[in-house]
């Protein structure tokens, strides 16, 4: 009989350590997914960011054109 005890005490023991390493293992995997799809995030945020900076300087670019045109016709006009 204690050797039952014995063999069962040592089972379950075993049994909860194998049972944190697969909860260990399987947080890491969740962890890692969500990282994965935070970076994947923050690249189309990144991606659109500088999208609207490319347009920024092309309006930006056309606006300075632009100006210079009313500069050169102000100049003129003096």
């Amino acid at each position: 009989m204690t050797d039952n005890v014995f063999f069962a005490g040592f089972f379950f023991i075993g049994a909860a350590a194998v049972l944190v390493f697969f909860m260990k293992y399987v947080a890491a995997i969740v962890q890692s997914r969500s990282r994965a799809s935070q970076d994947r995030d923050y690249r189309e945020i990144a991606a659109k960011a500088a999208a609207a900076q490319a347009e920024t300087a092309a309006a930006l670019a056309d606006i300075q054109a632009r100006l210079k045109g009313i500069e050169k016709i102000l100049t003129q006009v003096e």
